[in-house]
């Protein structure tokens, strides 16, 4: 009797941005190793960075429209202008529910063809592929204006576990 497969060990990369501007650029390398049917969690306070870390992603993935938060309207798509997949730019603040209440939404059906960013979707959509990249950035919080961020990419899954994560510290 063979013994059980061990868990997959996620891929993990820490990085320390100073600025907005490096915040983008992450995202944009970031960019260069995602593929249509990639799940990006992204999780971290009011402020931290996360629609700026996707509007990076949108320019490196090549898409239509200015990426910005889409809190009022959930989801945003921005459809890729060359061959690369579209952005599916998804803030889950405002939806206290899981998956159930996200399924009106279709991610389910966007994510084979797109790359799927959302927003404070941790307890939301893991249930979508057990392959995911989640992203948590903190920052300093109360009365600062410290633009220092600690960036942890966390790569979940076979599709992580050679993706090349260590690059974005380049």
């Amino acid at each position: 009797m063979e013994a059980p497969a061990a868990p997959h060990n996620p891929a993990e990369t820490q990085l320390t941005v100073t600025s907005p501007e490096q915040m983008r650029e992450l995202g944009r390398r970031l960019a260069k190793l995602l593929r249509a049917g990639d799940l990006v969690m992204l999780t971290g306070e009011l402020g931290a960075g996360k629609t700026t870390l996707t509007r990076g992603l949108g320019e490196g993935l090549g898409v239509r429209g200015a990426v910005t938060s889409p809190t009022f309207v959930i989801a945003r798509v921005h459809p890729a202008l060359g061959d690369g997949p579209p952005l599916v730019h998804v803030d889950a603040y405002r939806l206290s529910g899981g998956l159930d209440e996200m399924e009106d939404l279709d991610l389910d059906v966007s994510l084979p063809d797109s790359v799927i960013v959302v927003e404070w979707g941790e307890g939301k959509v893991e249930e979508l592929t057990e392959d995911r990249l989640q992203v948590v950035i903190h920052r300093a919080v109360g009365d600062t204006t410290d633009e220092v961020r600690h960036v942890t990419v966390t790569g979940l899954g076979e599709r992580w576990a050679e993706a090349g994560l260590e690059t974005l510290a380049g």
